[in-house]
Parts: C-alpha cells; sequence; structure tokens
C-alpha cells in the first residue's frame, strides 16, 4: 500500500545558458495552466446556487437543497485531503485535467438526464460525487506551486492564482444567463458550464508540467538560491503515502494549528457570503438588484484584497505568513462589526462593508493553503493543503457556516450570527498568532549551490 513509487526517467539537463530563458517561460505556461485549470473548477461547482430557485420550482425545499449543498462541501473538504495525497504522487498535469473532465461529465449528467434531478437522494449522490472529483484540483495547483515557485515568491504567485477562484465563480453568472437566453432551457445551468470545464480540462493537458526536473531543469531552490535550512536533496526524492501522512502531516503541529485556525477563517468567508442574499433582503430591505451588485462586490472586491496580502506576506513580514493573517482578520472585524451595526436605510454603507469583507477575508484564506505549502517538504505540498482544507470545509463551511449559523439564526436571530461570526474572527485572530514567526528560517543563500545541497 505504501510502496515508493518509481524514480522518473532520466531526462537530459537543459545547457546551462538556457536555464534561464527556459524556466521562465515554463512557468509562465504552467501557471496559465492552474490558473485557468482551478478557474475551470469553479464553474461546475458553483453553478448548483445558480440552479437552487428552478429545483425548488420542482417542488424541493431549502432545506433539502440546503443539505444538497452541505453534502458538496463535506465531500470537498475531505476529498482535499484524500485526494491530496495521491496528487502529491502523481503528475498534476493529468491529475488535475482528469478531475475537472470528471466533474464536467457529472454537471453534463445532472443537464441532460432528469433522473439526475429526480430525487433529493439522487441530487445529493451526484453532488457527493462532484465534491470529490473536485477534490483533485486545488491538490495539483499546491503541487506545482511547490514545485516551481520558490519560498521568497510564494505571496504573490499564490495570492494571484488564488484570484483565479473568483474569476471563475463570478463567470457562471453570466454563461448561464446567455445560455438561459438563447435555449429557454433552465438546465443549461448545469450543461454550459460543463462545456466549457471540459475545454479548460484540455487547455490543463496541454500546459500543465510535473516538476522542473522532468523538463531537464533544476530544482527552484538550486535556480534562486532560496531555501530554508531544513532543505536536502531529500526533499527532492518522492515519498510514500505513510512518510507523507505520518511524518510530514499529522505529525505538524504548526500544520494542526492553521487547520484550525482555517475553520473559523472559513466559518466567516461562508457565513458572510452565504447568508448575504437572505440578510440584505430580510434586514437592510435590499432588492434583488442591489443584492446582486452587493454579492459581486463581495466576490470581486476578494482579487486586489489577495493579491495585497501575499504581496504583504512576502515584501513586508519576509514570508511569515501569521502576520498578515492577523492584520487582515482584525480588518475583517470592524468590516462585520459595520456591516452588522449600520442601520436600514444606508445601502450604499452596507455594500462598501461587505466589498471590504471580501477584500479582506480572502487573504487569509489563500495565506492558510500557501503556509501549509511553506510547513511541509514540496513533495507533501497537496496533502498539507488538503489537511487544512478538510478544516476549513467540513467543519468551518458544513458544519460551522450552513448548518451552524442556521441553528443559531432559528434560534437567536441576525443578532446570534453576528455575534458567532465575530467570535470566529477573534479565534481566527488568535490562532493566526500563534504562527507569527513561522518562516523565519527561511533565506536567500548567495553562494553556488546545486541540487543535492
Amino acid at each position: 500500500m505504501f510502496k515508493r513509487l518509481k524514480p522518473a526517467p532520466f531526462i537530459e539537463p537543459i545547457a546551462a545558458d538556457k536555464v534561464d530563458p527556459e524556466y521562465k517561460r515554463m512557468r509562465r505556461q504552467v501557471f496559465f495552466g492552474i490558473f485557468m485549470g482551478y478557474a475551470g473548477f469553479y464553474l461546475v461547482r458553483k453553478n448548483i446556487s445558480l440552479a437552487v430557485p428552478y429545483l425548488q420550482d420542482l417542488g424541493y425545499s431549502k432545506t433539502q437543497l440546503g443539505m444538497a449543498m452541505s453534502a458538496v462541501a463535506v465531500s470537498y473538504g475531505f476529498s482535499k485531503f484524500i485526494m491530496g495525497n495521491f496528487s502529491d504522487r502523481s503528475n498534476p498535469r493529468y491529475f488535475m485535467s482528469l478531475g475537472l473532465c470528471l466533474s464536467s461529465v457529472l454537471m453534463l449528467v445532472m443537464g441532460f438526464f432528469p433522473f439526475a434531478t429526480s430525487s433529493i437522494a439522487v441530487i445529493c449522490g451526484v453532488l457527493l460525487l462532484n465534491g470529490w472529483v473536485q477534490g483533485m484540483g486545488l491538490p495539483a495547483c499546491s503541487r506545482t506551486i511547490a514545485h516551481w515557485f520558490s519560498h521568497h515568491e510564494r505571496g504573490r504567485t499564490v495570492a494571484w492564482w488564488n484570484v483565479s477562484h473568483n474569476i471563475g465563480a463570478g463567470l457562471v453568472g453570466p454563461l448561464f444567463a446567455f445560455a438561459m437566453m438563447a435555449t429557454g432551457d433552465w438546465r443549461t445551468v448545469f450543461y454550459a458550464p460543463a462545456a466549457l470545464a471540459l475545454v479548460i480540462a484540455f487547455l490543463i493537458w496541454l500546459t500543465v508540467r510535473d516538476t522542473p526536473q522532468s523538463e531537464g531543469l533544476p530544482p527552484i531552490e538550486a535556480h534562486h538560491h532560496d531555501r530554508s535550512e531544513s532543505y536536502s536533496g531529500h526533499f527532492e526524492e518522492e515519498f510514500t503515502a505513510k512518510e507523507i501522512f505520518m511524518a510530514h502531516v499529522l505529525n505538524n503541529k504548526w500544520l494542526w494549528i492553521i487547520a484550525i485556525a482555517n475553520i473559523f477563517v472559513y466559518m466567516v468567508r461562508y457565513g458572510v457570503g452565504d447568508w448575504a442574499p437572505a440578510y440584505l433582503k430580510e434586514v437592510k430591505g435590499f432588492d434583488i438588484k442591489n443584492t446582486g451588485w452587493a454579492f459581486m462586490a463581495y466576490e470581486y472586491g476578494a482579487i486586489p484584497g489577495t493579491i495585497l496580502c501575499g504581496w504583504v506576506s512576502d515584501k513586508v513580514f519576509h514570508g511569515r505568513r501569521g502576520p498578515a493573517g492577523v492584520v487582515f482578520m482584525a480588518g475583517v472585524t470592524l468590516a462585520l462589526l459595520v456591516y452588522w451595526l449600520n442601520p436600514p436605510g444606508n445601502p450604499a454603507l452596507d455594500i462598501a462593508a461587505l466589498t471590504t469583507i471580501g477584500f479582506l477575508i480572502y487573504g487569509p484564506v489563500m495565506l492558510i493553503g500557501l503556509h501549509a505549502i511553506d510547513l511541509v517538504p514540496k513533495k507533501a505540498a497537496g496533502t498539507a493543503g488538503g489537511f487544512t482544507g478538510l478544516f476549513g470545509y467540513f467543519l468551518g463551511t458544513a458544519i460551522g457556516a450552513n448548518i451552524g449559523l442556521g441553528w443559531i439564526m432559528d434560534n437567536y436571530g441576525w443578532d446570534g450570527a453576528f455575534i458567532a461570526l465575530l467570535i470566529s474572527c477573534g479565534l481566527a485572530i488568535v490562532f493566526l498568532a500563534m504562527t507569527w514567526n513561522q518562516g523565519k528560517d527561511f533565506h536567500y543563500k548567495k553562494e553556488k549551490t546545486d541540487a543535492a545541497s
């Protein structure tokens, strides 16, 4: 079960004078592949939210559909951890493109076969499967980033890559609207995004590559002279599943700390985002048009905020992720207070507060995934990212933001929900602050190094 993978076939090293230009070309190509690829995964995950009103017309209740959407979060959370381990021992070119193909096929089934929406049990089953194959996306990206980008540039790299999911999620609405107008069929919400996602899956296969060594290039640590004190040639070897789980993930106390922080960060992220339409309508008196603008502002406000957060962690805090996370979560707390306490009748301030929350909250979301990559050897990056994702999606989203906040609102109203969100902000800050000095051991080695040093 835990046999080591066979070594990769020998690739003739590229001539020294061609290494730098080839590295630059390949890094642009690989980054483009995982950026477009991860946006593609969101096309066939976020579309279910737009299908909810039409599924209600088929007779399903909000409670039933809420359970179905929770099924995606639970399945996705566990898959990111389990499939992350497989991704650490697989070529992301094939692993990621296969996952997106399978997810697209499941959405095509929901679009073209009425049986797939004939009962809530069948819907939950399909969405459970979709959540599972969706878990093949992020770990493959984590592995790719860990191999192609060095520590002191990962903050900016991951920040730019991370906005791909905002772009993918934002494209679902216009794509569905156009397809619906063209066909008059509401089921295009399933098969139109799936068709585009299949094209993107082929794009992943064309552009993504496994490791620099598989292309005849030296490891990124040697090329950039950027490695930690603990780095060794052993980090270039493929690990067994047992080594990844036991030596580098489950026994890593810092990984546990940021995974716990991720619970509270995700509770705020999805607690605000998923319940914003209902809150704005019921409490603030927003109509459908203003609610749509506010929700879009929340999603797209994340793009510059995420990029800024990555830059701050790289440049201001010199590769330490904890301090940047603390600063941004403190800002989320203040914006959340304004969003809650602003009286009805001031829609501009509500939208500004919601946009500010979106601007700030996605930075810590990105940083925790990035920090997970930093805390383990790069051959365990996918599993580490999946581990923190499991905590975020299962405990933070499904249990906390969906089920937990729903119960709190039923029993204690919106005020109770906001108090819970503010407590989550505080706990996220506490756990992120515990990692304040993690990352200090990374530095640039200016002397000549080789891959095995």
